[in-house]
C-alpha cells in the first residue's frame, strides 16, 4: 500500500453554520489486490470523520488492507477506511473489467443529476449564485442556511424561490445549528416554499428532536452529520427523516453506502449520496456509489468547482446538472496520473 499527501485550497471558503472551509487536505492510496492496482482517497473532515493525524496513524498501521475491512480496527477512522475500502474496490472493479458502478449493482445509472451547492451569502449573493447555477442547467439547489437569524434565511430562501420559480428543487441544509425552537419557527416560515427537504436542523445527536420535528411539519427532514454519531439502525428506527444524506468518506467507503442504502429502503426512506468537498477521486467514487443505487434524485456530487485545483484533471464534468458516470475500468482514472 502507497500513501501519497495532498493539500487543495477552495477556489473560495465556503461559509457553513460549522464555519469557513478554505483547504481539503489529505491522503491518496494506492493498494494492489491480486495483482492490480487501484485507489482510493482520504480526505478527513472533523465533525464528520476523524482529524486528519488520526487518519495518517490509521493508514500507517495497516498492513493488509482486506484484513483491516473485516476485523474493524479502521471503523473509528471512517476517512482511513473509506480510503481503503475504495482502493480495494476499484481494483477489484478494473481486474474484472467493470466500472466501479457495474460491479457493485446488476443495474446501475449511467448518469445521475446532480445540486448546485449555494454558500451561506447575503440574500443579493445567494440570489445572484442560485440564478448562475439555474442558467447553466441545475434544477435542484443546496442552500446553506443555519449561520444567520432563522428569519433572515427564510428571506433569502423567499428570494431565491421568487428568482429561479417552482420548476426548480430547493434544498436548505442547516449543518446542526439549530434547536428545536427555531427549527420548528424555521419550518413554519417555510412551509408555502415548496422545499425538497431540510438537512440536519438539529444536532447530531437529536435524533428524537427530529423525530419530532417530522411528525410536527410537513416539508421533509434530512439526516447528514447524525449519521456520522448514531447508527442508521437508531436514526431509521426513530423515524427522524425521510432522506439519509450520505456520504461515503464520513460512512467509511463504498461498502458501508451501500449497506446504509439497504436498510434505509427497507423503511421507506431515501438515500442522496453527497462528498465532504473532496477531491478526484473521492468525488469519483461517490459518483459510482450513487450510480448503484436506485434514488433517482440529486446527488451532491457537483463540488469540482469548489475547488482551486485538483490531482487529475477532472473527467466528468457538470453538463446541464448533471454528470456522466464513467463505463471505463475501475473508477475511470489513470492510477498513474495520481503516483
Amino acid at each position: 500500500m502507497r500513501i501519497r499527501d495532498f493539500s487543495l485550497e477552495l477556489a473560495r471558503p465556503l461559509e457553513t453554520a460549522k464555519g469557513s472551509i478554505s483547504e481539503r487536505t489529505g491522503f491518496l492510496v494506492a493498494v494492489e489486490h491480486e495483482g492490480t492496482l487501484g485507489v482510493g482517497e482520504a480526505t478527513p473532515l472533523p465533525g464528520w470523520t476523524e482529524s486528519l493525524e488520526d487518519c495518517r496513524v490509521a493508514l500507517d498501521s495497516v498492513s493488509d488492507p482486506g484484513s483491516a475491512l473485516g476485523d474493524g480496527s479502521l471503523d473509528d477512522t471512517p476517512a482511513a477506511r473509506h480510503a481503503v475500502s475504495l482502493a480495494l474496490t476499484d481494483a477489484t472493479a478494473r481486474a474484472e473489467n467493470e466500472s466501479l458502478a457495474t460491479s457493485l449493482a446488476t443495474k446501475s445509472h449511467t448518469s445521475l443529476p446532480v445540486n448546485a451547492t449555494i454558500g451561506d451569502g447575503d440574500i443579493e449573493t445567494t440570489v445572484t449564485d442560485a440564478e448562475t447555477a439555474v442558467s447553466v442547467g441545475f434544477d435542484c439547489l443546496k442552500v446553506k442556511v443555519g449561520a444567520r437569524d432563522p428569519t433572515d434565511d427564510i428571506e433569502r430562501l423567499r428570494a431565491v424561490r421568487d428568482a429561479v420559480g417552482s420548476d426548480i428543487s430547493i434544498r436548505a441544509d442547516v449543518n446542526g445549528a439549530w434547536d428545536r425552537w427555531t427549527a420548528d419557527e424555521f419550518l413554519s416560515g417555510v412551509a408555502d416554499f415548496d422545499l425538497e427537504y431540510l438537512e440536519q436542523p438539529l444536532p447530531a445527536d437529536e435524533i428524537a428532536g427530529h423525530a419530532v420535528l417530522r411528525r410536527l411539519h410537513d416539508t421533509p427532514l434530512a439526516l447528514d452529520e447524525s449519521l456520522a454519531h448514531v447508527s442508521p439502525e437508531r436514526a431509521l428506527a426513530s423515524n427522524a427523516a425521510d432522506v439519509l444524506v450520505c456520504k461515503p468518506m464520513a460512512l467509511g467507503g463504498p461498502d458501508h453506502v451501500l449497506s446504509v442504502a439497504k436498510q434505509a429502503a427497507r423503511s421507506n426512506v431515501d438515500v442522496v449520496v453527497t462528498t465532504t468537498i473532496d477531491a478526484v477521486v473521492a468525488r469519483l467514487g461517490a459518483l459510482h456509489v450513487a450510480a448503484a443505487l436506485p434514488s433517482t434524485r440529486a446527488h451532491g456530487l457537483a463540488t469540482a468547482s469548489l475547488l482551486q485545483g485538483d490531482l487529475a484533471a477532472e473527467p466528468v464534468p457538470v453538463v446541464d446538472g448533471s454528470m456522466t458516470v464513467p463505463d471505463a475500468p475501475g473508477l475511470g482514472i489513470d492510477v498513474d496520473d495520481l503516483f
